[in-house]
């Protein structure tokens, strides 16, 4: 049985408006998604709608760079985890570093921005 996440997808649209706000650090722009669940069976229903707002920064200086999400008002994922969307990445590192990078350097506040989120199922 394969697998999939589940999340809020970024459009484009709202990718375009953060980035004049939140320019990308590294050479990939990944700005894609914010994740809820991984491993979920092929056809499990996307999230719930949400009210979301960037309201932090985080950059570990060496190729990971991720905006915090506050979603409903909470910044706490079911896993334990930080909602956020992995902004850009150096060569050779990946989107789930973000996660790291958030735990060891902790986040830098910015104005609250809201954003318009699309309920989604990944594979």
């Amino acid at each position: 049985m394969s697998t999939g996440y589940t999340g809020w997808e970024l459009p484009d649209d709202e990718r375009a408006r953060l980035l004049a706000l939140f320019p990308q650090r590294y050479e990939l722009l990944v700005a894609h998604h914010v994740t809820l669940d991984v491993g979920v069976p092929f056809g499990h229903p996307p999230p719930y709608p949400v009210a979301a707002e960037v309201i932090a920064t985080v950059d570990d200086e060496s190729g990971v760079q991720a905006l915090i999400v506050a979603l409903n008002g909470s910044t706490d994922r079911p896993d334990g985890s930080t909602f956020h969307i992995t902004w850009s990445l150096a060569p050779g590192r990946q989107p789930v570093e973000s996660n790291t990078a958030i735990r060891e350097f902790g986040w830098r506040p910015v104005e609250p921005t809201p954003i318009r989120l699309i309920p989604r199922f990944f594979t």
